[in-house]
């Protein structure tokens, strides 16, 4: 999300100047985040209020989300492995983390901030389930260049997937997933709308709910 910082986060930083102390930081990032996949085609995600901000030492430190140079070749760790440890510690499961990874329909990266290069769909402003067809449909080889290691649809070069997209491929565990997901777009959307919301509830309490 490097690349939000010139952008979104400017806005972000707009809105909380406005309402000031009556909007933290923390509810105004969760929902913008089901706002935005809303419009843009996505589902209504159930969102509730109520979420304090904490001072930086006292969250936890950096360095604990899901890497996607992790898996790549000579690396020490698979990135089945380092998916299921990066969320089983917070109670997904597999199929919850083939759904979130269904955000990828989402947006493209920027070498200018990730180190990435593409969109990983035709569609990146629309949010359906586009990102398991083409995952599931192209054949994807390794990218030339002097970047980090991601991937390319073989010959056209167009679009893009990251090593701990490909593993969802790999893994058969992950694949049951993508295949379900990749044929009934209602199924993936419920189910993605259950995981976000399970994610933006992670570590809170007494929320008030606003929408469901």
């Amino acid at each position: 999300n490097a690349g939000l910082a010139d952008t979104a986060v400017k806005w972000m930083e707009e809105l909380k100047a406005k309402y000031g102390d009556g909007l933290s930081y923390a509810d105004l990032y969760t929902l913008s985040g089901v706002a935005a996949i809303h419009a843009m085609g996505g589902p209504q995600i159930p969102w509730c209020s109520g979420r304090v901000d904490q001072p930086v030492e006292a969250v936890t430190a950096d360095g604990r989300l899901p890497n996607a140079d992790v898996g790549k070749p000579g690396a020490d760790k698979s990135d089945a492995d380092h998916l299921r440890t990066i969320f089983y510690r917070m109670g997904f499961n597999d199929q919850e983390i083939v759904a979130l990874s269904g955000a990828h329909a989402l947006g493209r990266c920027h070498t200018t901030a990730s180190g990435y290069d593409g969109p990983w769909t035709p569609t990146p402003t629309t949010f359906n389930n586009a990102y398991f067809t083409i995952l599931s449909n192209l054949k994807w080889v390794p990218k030339t260049w002097d970047g980090p290691y991601q991937y390319v649809n073989q010959g056209a070069e167009t679009l893009m997937m990251l090593p701990t997209d490909l593993v969802l491929l790999e893994d058969k565990k992950f694949l049951k997933w993508v295949n379900v997901y990749a044929k009934d777009e209602a199924k993936f959307l419920k189910d993605f709308s259950d995981a976000f919301h399970k994610l933006e509830e992670l570590g809170t309490s007494n929320l008030s709910p606003v929408f469901a």
